[in-house]
């Protein structure tokens, strides 16, 4: 299916591995030029040569700490001038890796929590926005968690912080709608992330069986998805790349579950 990204301009903040890096091959394989935004050059590097052989003009990874604004509104600034001041597609997959319950956490890692899973996001919707008005056309993709619906008691500021994620892309789409840019948010399930596989791993489960490690999901936190297996990210690039792509021209403000099947309302 053409997704209509041939030419398009594209940003995935996070894309250099895991969701983020699927999301962007789907939109590389479509022709679209994509940049990646991370913190490690070599990750980066790797993931642009791979989406260069796949077909994306010019891709390319910038190293930026999207919690520091400064930076944020370097990038953007040289996008800009890179891509002739528009920009057609940002998608924000960033999260915190923080855990342990309420009394465990300490306020600096609640601090870190909204930092680096709502500020990061906030920061490059605010520096991306004067490109993405002026493009023929624009969407927002942002990576939630569906522990927003669905609560562990060792993932509280995690999901506090996703929880502002979705709150904030609602608050978004309506403020953009006049605008016509289609802000949209996926909330990915037991997805067999590199940081969920390592947690497999401590617990003595081979977490690059998805079978494996949707059974440890289910005996540690009692959240097993109807499917019998945990997710795997290239199963989540093609939903943001669709809510991304041009295709999509009327679904705004959603907030799409991923997740094998559950008992999300």
């Amino acid at each position: 299916m053409d997704l209509g990204f041939s030419d398009a301009t594209a940003v995935v903040v996070g894309g250099g591995r895991g969701m983020g890096l699927a999301a962007a091959r789907c939109l590389a394989d479509d022709g679209a030029r994509v940049a990646l935004i991370g913190r490690t050059k070599a990750v980066l590097d790797r993931a642009a040569a791979d989406l260069a052989g796949r077909g994306s003009p010019d891709a390319l990874g910038i190293v930026a700490d999207i919690r520091d604004t400064r930076q944020v509104d370097r990038v953007f600034t040289e996008l800009g001038k890179r891509w002739q001041g528009e920009l057609n597609v940002l998608i924000n997959t960033v999260g915190p890796d923080v855990q342990g319950t309420v009394e465990q956490l300490t306020d600096e890692q609640w601090h870190a929590a909204v930092d680096d899973g709502v500020l990061g996001m906030v920061h490059c919707v605010r520096s991306a926005l004067p490109l993405l008005r002026q493009a023929a056309w624009a969407r927002i993709v942002n990576l939630s968690a569906h522990s927003t619906q669905r609560q562990s008691v060792i993932l509280p500021a995690y999901t506090a912080a996703k929880a502002m994620v979705t709150s904030v892309s609602k608050n978004l789409s309506l403020l953009l709608a006049k605008d016509e840019i289609l802000v949209n948010v996926v909330s990915p399930g037991s997805i067999a992330s590199e940081a969920l596989i390592g947690w497999a791993e401590s617990v003595g489960v081979d977490g690059r069986d998805p079978y494996a490690l949707m059974t440890a999901i289910d005996e540690h936190f009692g959240h097993p998805a109807q499917l019998p297996r945990a997710g795997l990210p290239e199963e989540i690039g093609p939903v943001i790349a669709f809510l991304a792509s041009r295709r999509n021209s009327y679904m705004t403000g959603a907030n799409v579950n991923v997740d094998g099947g559950s008992d999300f309302v």
